[in-house]
Formats: C-alpha cells, structure tokens, sequence
C-alpha cells in the first residue's frame, strides 16, 4: 500500500480526530474504568419489544432493492414471499413464514437518527463482502467473528456510515422472519433475520395485519438468538470500550466488538488510501 499519499480531507480528519480523542481520554478513563460494568458478548439483547435489536428504537431490518442469497441465486427482498426459501449460514435452505414491513414518512427538516439507514460499503468487510453496498437499519446485527454486531457499532465515518439512498422521501424497511433465528446472507453479508422475544411482536410492523391473517389466533415462536450478541451498553460501556482500545497496543483486552471495529475501521483507511 502506498505510504506517501494523503487522505482525502475527510477520511484524514476522521482518523487524526479519532487518534487525538483517544490520546486526550484514555488517562481520565483509566481511573473510571474499574467501576464500569463490563461490555462485550452479551446472549440475546435487552428489547423489550421483540424483533428488533435496535436499544435506541427505530427498525432492524433490510432497505429495499437489497439482494437476498436463495436457492435459485439473489432475489431482492421486496419480491421475495411467504413459502419462498432462502439460504442461511449453515447451509440450510429455510422457508419464510413472513415479511415483515416498516414504512417511515419524512415528518420535518432531517429524518430520526434512529431511522436512519446505515451503509455499509462494497468489501468493507473483507476483499468479497459485501459484494454491493448494502443498507440497513441501525439496529440490525451483522454475523462478524461468531458474534452478532449491530451495524451502529461498526460505524466508522468512511466504509460503514449513515446515508440515505439519493431521491428517496419514504423510507420502507424489510425483514424476514423464519422459524428460528438465523443468519442468512443480504448481498453477500451475513446478516440476521427477525428474531422474536414476545409474543406481539409483530404489532410493532407496518403490516402487523398480514400477520394475523396468515397466522389467526396468533402463531407463538420461542426462538434462541443465532449467536451472542456483542455490542455496548451506554455511555459509561462507550468511555470503557474507548479505555481498552487505548490500552490494547500493549495487552489486547478488546473485546469481539471493538476488535471487529478496529479492523474495518483500518481496512476503510487502507481502502481510501489506494483509491488515490
């Protein structure tokens, strides 16, 4: 990679930024950090309205036109049905037993932070994935190191950042609900289906009555998560995970969250750099 070029102004102000904040913190967070709860790989997720892994509210799921990895190739989410089969990381075929839809309108000046899609770029996870860019909503959880990582954890500024498609005044999210909670593959990514904790969680979605007609009475599904869940909890779990980084160059005390970040986060520079 070359060494003698600069980054492009944003990228550089985001990386010198991101190293001079941690330079600043680190020493004022040493003394905070023995008295934080610990963070990291953490079993299931703390929402309590069920499908939905997002603790700040809003979706979790997949922006239309998204392509979905099926037995017959990739089918963009919005065509696929109920009955159709898609393809998970265990190398399954598994039906669908419904779409889940949520439709948000543009109420004012700048859309909810929490609505906000999150793009992650082409390859920025590794040289293949994802194979296009790919969006979703900030609480859905990527497949990263046998961990589940929601997207907003990852955000970098650069490869994995928040963006609305151009042109776009309503934005319609997917998600896909199987049997069990699974990781299937959205453009080439592993990403999460809807994973149900309760019992009405469908009355969270748009179409909340496709579901009871398809399912009269109610249909409940118990479901174990896919895979821990790796993300922080609030604040004083951000100064902590901040801490760890900054020590990391010494001990490696990240944990499966921070790691990946880090890592995506080099590999986005890396990228901007040979793009020069």
């Amino acid at each position: 990679m070359p060494t003698n070029k600069q980054l492009p102004n944003p990228a550089r102000r985001h990386f010198l930024a991101l190293s001079a904040a941690t330079g600043r913190r680190v020493a004022a967070l040493a003394a905070l950090a023995a008295t934080v709860p610990s963070i990291g790989a953490q079993a299931g997720n703390n929402n309590s309205q069920g499908g939905n892994n997002n603790s700040q509210g809003g979706p979790s799921c997949f922006l239309p036109g998204t392509a979905i990895r099926t037995p017959d190739g990739e089918v963009r989410i919005e065509d696929l049905r109920v009955g159709d089969h898609v393809l998970t990381v265990r190398g399954e075929a598994v039906p669908i037993r419904w779409i889940a839809r949520h439709v948000y309108k543009k109420g004012g000046p700048s859309w909810p932070e929490s609505v906000v899609p999150i793009r992650v770029s082409r390859h920025a996870l590794d040289e293949e994935v994802p194979h296009s860019d790919l969006f979703l909503s900030p609480g859905h959880s990527l497949f990263i190191d046998g961990h589940l990582m929601p997207v907003n954890g990852l955000v970098n500024g650069i490869s994995i950042a928040p963006a609305i498609p151009e042109g776009v005044t309503v934005l319609e999210y997917f998600h896909i609900l199987l049997a069990t909670h699974e990781v299937i593959f959205a453009e080439g990514a592993p990403a999460e289906t809807l994973l149900v904790e309760v019992d009405n969680f469908h009355e969270s979605f748009t179409n909340f009555i496709e579901y009871e007609r398809l399912y009269p009475g109610g249909h409940p599904l118990t479901m174990t998560p896919f895979a821990p869940l790796a993300r922080c909890y609030g604040g004083r779990a951000e100064l902590k995970a901040l801490f760890r980084r900054g020590v990391s160059t010494v001990v490696d005390v990240r944990d499966p969250l921070q790691r990946a970040y880090d890592r995506i986060a080099t590999r986005s520079l890396e990228l901007v750099a040979l793009d020069q």
